[in-house]
């Protein structure tokens, strides 16, 4: 399938965040500010409009305060860590998860990167998440239950 993959414009912002803030169960909610700031310190994001889907990475030099990330920092010396992708309703099933990740994995082997590390969460469970990182050769690597967030999750690499 073919989509056109973008970088994100300031008209852009209000429909990610929103479309962020629709799955913040899965991923985390943000405020605009947040996001903004997300996206100056990312590694790579990348948009399919209109609204479509959403991928946000960081490698290992992002200041980035948050335990997932900090679990692979703690182990890993070079990564790139997929912070979030989200695909909206009316967009699903349509190859627009797997398009984000092949433009990733491209930047990520382009710039010397060896491997990509992402999280799932198991509880609550996100089973559509689960296949399609099986389906990709994602492997696990460890668990956390993460305090005062009622939130298990399930860490997982892939080597490029």
């Amino acid at each position: 399938m073919h989509c056109d993959l973008d970088l994100p414009a300031i008209q852009d912002m209000a429909a990610l965040l929103a479309l962020n803030n629709a799955h913040a169960v899965e991923t985390s909610f943000l405020t605009a500010d947040a996001l903004a700031a997300l996206i100056a310190t990312s590694f790579r994001t990348r948009i399919i409009r209109p609204a479509g889907a959403l991928l946000i990475a960081l490698d290992q030099t992002a200041a980035y305060d948050n335990p997932n990330f900090s679990w692979f920092h703690q182990r890993y010396p070079r990564f790139v860590y997929i912070d979030r992708v989200i695909v909206a309703g009316h967009a699903q099933g349509r190859g627009l998860a797997r398009a984000l990740y092949a433009d990733l994995c491209a930047a990520a082997k382009a710039a010397g990167h060896s491997i990509l590390c992402c999280e799932i969460n198991s509880q609550p469970p996100n089973p559509a998440s689960d296949a399609f990182h099986a389906t990709l050769g994602f492997a696990e690597v460890g668990r956390a239950e993460l305090p005062g967030r009622n939130k298990t999750v399930r860490y997982l690499t892939l080597a490029l």
